[in-house]
């Protein structure tokens, strides 16, 4: 655990144990604040269409009706 003063003046040092796989909390006046915690990186590449089949959008999803133009606009 840091304080805020220490974090601001070695946030580059933070930062590096952080990198490192470190977890650090700063505190202010002895009560923890905030935690800096490791991105986790993806280690497998995302698969497009994962959910095909499992979404269905309405044929008229996009239209904008005069009913839509007065609950928008209040005209």
């Amino acid at each position: 655990m840091v304080n805020v003063y220490e974090a601001k003046t070695s946030l580059s040092k933070l930062l590096t144990e952080v990198e490192a796989g470190e977890e650090i909390v700063i505190s202010r006046n002895g009560r923890p604040i905030a935690r800096l915690t490791p991105i986790q990186q993806r280690t497998e590449p995302r698969v497009l269409g994962d959910l095909a089949g499992q979404i269905l959008v309405a044929p008229d999803f996009d239209e904008f009706t005069e009913q839509d133009e007065r609950d928008w606009c209040g005209a």
